[in-house]
């Protein structure tokens, strides 16, 4: 274990910049590879300190993948609203870009490819508890983007190139790359800034939800365990107990925020993503897999947390927590070009 070499793309992250201590602190030798787009929106702790191939993952070369024994692939447009903004580069970074360096780690030698899927993957998934044997019906281009990329890595799977899917339930907790576009971490930062819980859907949808640290702790667990266990394999990552509807998570929200109130957002409706995830088989395959979170600890880990760096709503609301609106500000400054580049990685194609 000690001497295992991972690479983690999309470590400089909302999830990579808590994976990346977590790695270490089990004696793993790690790299980064990130674009660092999200160099401005730091909260509070300080970045994980590892060599960092600053880089787009669209333009990843096979000699960056070349000497891991693993790889975290977590970079990509990071959930539906930027999905939405421009559906061609969301297949383009998030399904073709991801293909691509399943394959290059593959031509490399590198044995293990852990692929952070979502169980956005089952979208309207209605009432019925879903495992991983259940239907894919995503709603939105994010969705389909991680459907495609289960779809066409699993053919690339062999005697020595073992792909793993951890389709991750709807992350929440505090990180150093913050992000309040998140339902735990969007309610309790309503509460927090105004004294109102605001739902902007009518609370009724179905939430498979994990706290980052456990999305963490299921990649160990893939990284640890025997190649037999995971080979090819797809696991939902999450805790079964813990599939709330939204206006549960609401209701939690009031009860640990001191004088605040429920209430809905003018004009909330339905939200067409609803599902419930059985997260039975990792807890049940894979040992090393102990979650550690629920709802309760996690609204009371962002309270804690909002109320000591005193969040205020005008940063609540602003770009900078908010992936969507720090992406379409970077746009509008000309930092970034149409297609999601730094303008300065951009400008000497323009020469």
């Amino acid at each position: 274990m000690s001497d295992m070499r991972v690479l983690v793309t999309g470590n400089l992250g909302y999830i990579g910049t808590v994976l990346t201590p977590m790695l270490l602190k089990e004696g793993m030798e790690v790299v980064g590879l990130d674009s660092d787009l999200y160099r401005h929106c730091t909260f509070g702790a300080d970045i994980p300190d590892v060599p960092t191939i600053i880089k787009d993952v669209r333009d990843v070369e096979l000699s960056d993948v070349e000497g891991f024994d693993a790889v975290c692939h977590l970079a990509g447009l990071s959930n539906d609203p930027l999905g939405d903004l421009n559906p061609d580069l969301t297949f383009e970074i998030n399904h073709r870009a991801s293909v691509r360096l399943a394959e290059l780690c593959k031509q490399a030698g590198v044995g293990r490819f852990i692929f952070s899927s979502s169980c956005s993957n089952y979208g309207a998934g209605g009432d019925d508890m879903l495992d991983e044997d259940s239907r894919f019906n995503p709603v939105t281009p994010y969705g389909e983007s991680k459907v495609f990329v289960e779809r066409d890595v699993s053919p690339l799977a062999d005697g020595s190139f073992s792909p793993v899917f951890l389709r991750n339930a709807t992350a929440y907790g505090v990180s150093p790359r913050l992000r309040f576009d998140l339902v735990v971490n969007n309610l309790t930062a309503w509460a927090v800034t105004t004294g109102k819980v605001m739902m902007k859907s009518d609370g009724s949808p179905w939430r498979p939800i994990v706290h980052i640290e456990d999305i963490s702790r299921a990649f160990l667990a893939v990284l640890k365990a025997p190649r037999e266990k995971i080979h090819n394999r797809a696991f939902n990552v999450g805790r079964t107990d813990e599939n709330l509807r939204v206006r549960d998570i609401a209701n939690l929200v009031g009860e640990i925020v001191p004088n605040c109130e429920v209430a809905f957002a003018d004009g909330a409706s339905p939200d067409a993503r609803n599902y419930r995830v059985n997260c039975d088989l990792i807890a049940n395959e894979l040992s090393d897999f102990v979650p550690q979170w629920t709802a309760r600890k996690g609204v009371e880990e962002c309270y804690q947390a909002y109320t000591k760096h005193s969040v205020t709503l005008e940063e609540f609301e602003g770009s900078k927590y908010q992936r969507i609106g720090y992406i379409r500000s970077l746009i509008a400054s000309g930092e970034l070009d149409k297609n999601l580049r730094f303008a300065e990685q951009a400008a000497p194609a323009n020469k």
